[in-house]
């Protein structure tokens, strides 16, 4: 068995690293986080698929490279949803989420200073995959919170069940590895 995936994603290819998330359970690891021509590349394609918008907002961390290539490519604001608070929250709203990769409970967290500004606007979730739905479930609550209109949710990858999803925008499907 290979401790590798071969991911073809907009127009490139990337050998993705297999880690287990449980004894019967291994994820292949899809990191933005220094490849700029991945990041560009899966930015642009999702650009192109998705609706019009006024914000992207993204969760904390991984996929903040490709909501800050997107907000550059598109011209829109981006907004991240932090996993913690920050001093300069004005009044932050917490929603609690449990993802596949964190393994226990967090929170993330939206302050008034960027929140509001979200207030019937044309908002784009964006995430780096979306697998269980968790992360993307408690984005939406965050955005909810502060009346925001959700376009779309999209991420380069959809993992596992996520792929048979018809309300999610994401460019490829990423299989998981049961053992």
């Amino acid at each position: 068995m290979s401790n590798t995936y071969k991911l073809k994603i907009a127009g490139i290819e990337r050998e993705l690293q297999r880690f287990p998330v449980s004894d019967k359970l291994d994820i292949a690891a899809f990191i933005l986080f220094g490849d700029v021509e991945l990041t560009e590349k899966c930015a642009s394609e999702l650009i192109k698929k998705c609706p019009e918008f006024d914000y992207i907002v993204t969760p904390e961390a991984k996929s903040i490279p490709l909501a800050y290539e997107m907000s550059r490519q598109s011209g829109k604001k981006y907004i991240v949803i932090r996993k913690g608070v920050k001093v300069y929250m004005d009044n932050p709203v917490a929603i609690a989420v449990h993802s596949l990769t964190t393994q226990r409970e967090q929170y993330l967290y939206l302050g008034h200073e960027d929140g509001d500004l979200l207030k019937g606007k044309r908002v784009l979730i964006v995430d780096d995959v979306i697998s269980t739905g968790e992360s993307l479930a408690a984005a939406v609550k965050v955005v909810q919170a502060f009346s925001g209109n959700i376009v779309a949710c999209a991420a380069p990858l959809a993992e596992g069940d996520a792929a048979d999803r018809n309300d999610i925008v994401f460019l490829e499907k990423l299989p998981l590895f049961f053992k």
